[in-house]
């Protein structure tokens, strides 16, 4: 199966990937690892891609999408994968359909109250980086991590004003992606405000993961 995972920030579409990955044998490929990976081994494009975001500049699309072909043709995404953060521009979408034939696009919707609920009740143990949540999975103790006891803190990318920035810059670029993926009769909505364990449960019956 080949798949790309849409969704805003909190709805769940990295822990469903890697869900996924692990119950159908597939690797769960993300834009973010993949930087990471070329920029710690040292290749030509991680070469190309360390000197773009060290001047503080967005990576262009034919860069992104050279790397994302280059790990798609690697052995282990032969038999399927799933994209997470990828495409992200219509330009991206265009040449991915180039590459491959996709089995699905699943977009998780959830709406930008549910958005804020989770990601602003998000609480990190910095050392650890264990996660917590205050109304979902709270520490035994409040404001503590359960193995340490050091104080919890909230990321700022977990405020209110960071996340309500976050989802105008998702809906301004995403909003394209779904749009040119319903137009090709290519999108599956899944509804993401249930508990993690009830959508992953949704989600297996639609891709008939067992």
């Amino acid at each position: 199966m080949k798949m790309v995972f849409l969704g805003p920030p909190g709805a769940g579409k990295g822990t469903m990937a890697v869900r996924v990955a692990e119950d159908a044998g597939l690797p769960h490929i993300s834009t973010g690892d993949i930087f990471r990976y070329n920029i710690k081994n040292q290749t030509d494009l991680g070469k190309r891609v360390k000197s773009i975001l060290d001047g503080g500049d967005l990576v262009p699309d034919e860069l992104t999408i050279e790397l994302v072909q280059d790990r798609l043709q690697q052995e282990d995404a032969q038999k399927g994968f799933i994209l997470d953060g990828f495409p992200r521009t219509i330009p991206q979408a265009d040449a991915l359909a180039t590459m491959q034939t996709l089995d699905w696009v699943i977009n998780f919707e959830l709406s930008d109250e549910e958005v804020l609920r989770r990601l602003t009740g998000r609480r990190v143990h910095p050392g650890s980086g264990r996660t917590y949540h205050i109304v979902s999975t709270p520490p035994k103790v409040e404001g503590k991590d359960d193995v340490t006891g050091e104080p919890l803190v909230q990321r700022e990318d977990d405020k209110e004003e960071a996340i309500k920035n976050r989802l105008r810059v998702y809906r301004d670029q995403t909003q394209p992606l779904i749009d040119y993926y319903r137009s090709r009769d290519m999108l599956t909505n899944l509804d993401a405000s249930s508990s993690p364990a009830a959508v992953y449960e949704l989600l297996k019956e639609l891709l008939g993961i067992s």
